[in-house]
């Protein structure tokens, strides 16, 4: 995707194909953490998959009613920059957490529309 103006985010795709309602928020994850991405299914487990991107496509800013969630502390929670979230951890399973942060008005430049996006920061898949 080079010249992406999302660039260094790449698109993340809802595991297991078309959400069943439209996302409110476009999902992208860090191209350095994209190919975790592609193996969160093997990982976790299609059902987990979907159900952790279902929640960020549609309310990032709240607790999901089943898996944990934190939003981080001190420079671990800083926000990537102006209008974005603190870091909200997400604890797919007990050997998966992802970090993200969303932006309800993401502007590619200061001319363009505003859009709802989420970035994931990093995927981890090791143990506590």
């Amino acid at each position: 995707m080079t010249g992406s103006a999302y660039n260094p985010m790449r698109p993340a795709k809802r595991p297991g194909g078309k959400p069943r309602d439209k996302p409110k928020y476009r999902v992208l994850v860090h191209k350095a953490f994209y190919g975790h991405f592609l193996e969160l299914v093997d990982r976790v487990g299609a059902q987990q998959a979907k159900q952790f991107w279902d929640h960020v496509a549609q309310t990032p800013g709240q607790t999901d009613p089943i898996a944990q969630t934190t939003i981080l502390k001190g420079t671990a929670g800083k926000a990537i920059g102006d209008g974005w979230s603190r870091t909200i951890h997400y604890e797919v399973s007990s050997s998966a957490r992802i970090d993200y942060q969303f932006n309800d008005a993401y502007k590619v430049s200061p001319e363009g529309d505003p859009h709802p996006v989420v970035g994931i920061l990093t995927i981890n898949y090791s143990s506590h």
